[in-house]
């Protein structure tokens, strides 16, 4: 009995060995990127300083700089994305099916989303948490004075869930006003049609700017929730979600070292070993996630570390003007941390 049950695991082992083998010669996403020419990304429908297409339909935003950083890595070339513009409803159909190699889209990490949907977020490019946002002229200081409010959201996102917790943890009464798309929020929302309107923080500063007068509008100081958001792959591919983190961890480590689209031809020459390591000069890190070992340098080369992204897009350098807040590295009292390249 022994024998035959160590014979069967020996079977399993190696159809389980073959499949693996199997799954690694197909390449997986990064093949298929390669293969095509190109990285499809899925990014929002259109968020100011998170991703948003000009007039003439160039992209830019926080997301959609980790979309051009990892074609930097991949292409040398930070223009090979096509980026496809995904409602919240849809965005996770759309990964799953294969749709789009990866998603990039204020997106909350949460548990069920990272256990249940067959789904791995790669980290968090900005924290966040959500708001409201009312009129000046309601008198409304604070959400905590918001009893019997008509709230404006979007369904099918986590806000929703949020808002109740906040109004029945807060024993306070209100009344939700749900639509399918952001922009049906938001113009019911200005219409008159709520009180007030609800979504991450990073969104209401953004959507303020949409308002025929922004300046009528404020955002309470409340953060009602965790909203970590994050660029999500597909489970099954290691190596895949290997190149997507390893990307973003190389922005925050070249702001923590100093490193910059301006400088980071000068510091090819440095003789600071970690520096050495993150440019490419010393070890072979890049061949161990499928690329060449300059890919680090690419990346900044063409798009810039975290804080140059995190600046020009939604700092103070961009309309929104946001503090970097819990978003500074954690050498400067922020949760911006990334493992090292060692």
């Amino acid at each position: 009995m022994k024998k035959l049950m160590g014979a069967v695991l020996v079977a399993a082992a190696g159809v389980l060995g073959v499949t693996a083998a199997q799954a690694q010669g197909s390449g997986g996403v990064l093949a298929q990127v390669k293969s095509k020419g190109a990285l499809t990304c899925g990014v929002g429908p259109g968020l100011a300083g998170f991703g948003m297409p000009d007039a003439q339909g160039n992209w830019s935003g926080l997301d959609v700089d980790l979309c051009r950083a990892i074609a930097s890595a991949i292409f040398n070339d930070p223009s090979k994305v096509k980026f496809i513009p995904l409602s919240s409803k849809d965005r996770f159909t759309a990964l799953q099916s294969g749709e789009v190699d990866l998603l990039s889209r204020n997106t909350t990490w949460t548990m069920s989303r990272d256990t249940s949907l067959g789904l791995n977020f790669a980290g968090v490019n900005y924290y966040d948490g959500q708001g409201f946002m009312v009129r000046k002229k309601l008198g409304v200081e604070s959400a905590m004075k918001l009893e019997g409010a008509s709230v404006c959201t979007q369904q099918g996102t986590t806000t929703e869930l949020n808002l109740a917790d906040f109004f029945r943890t807060n024993k306070m009464k209100y009344e939700v006003v749900a639509f399918a798309t952001n922009d049906e929020t938001v113009k019911a929302y200005e219409s008159g049609r709520c009180d007030a309107f609800t979504t991450d923080a990073s969104g209401l500063y953004a959507e303020r700017l949409k308002l025929s007068v922004p300046t009528d509008h404020i955002v309470l100081p409340e953060i009602i929730s965790k909203e970590p958001l994050g660029p999500v792959v597909r489970h099954g591919d290691d190596l895949w979600l290997d190149v997507v983190k390893w990307t973003y961890n190389a922005m925050l480590n070249a702001e923590e070292l100093g490193i910059t689209k301006a400088n980071v031809d000068e510091m090819l020459k440095s003789e600071n070993p970690e520096i050495k390591r993150l440019v490419g000069t010393e070890g072979k890190f890049g061949e161990a996630i499928g690329l060449t070992n300059d890919w680090a340098y690419r990346v900044i080369k063409h798009v810039g570390n975290y804080g140059e992204s995190f600046e020009r897009n939604v700092g103070m350098g961009s309309l929104l003007k946001i503090a970097r807040g819990q978003n500074a590295l954690w050498t400067k009292g922020g949760l911006q941390y990334a493992p090292p390249i060692r």
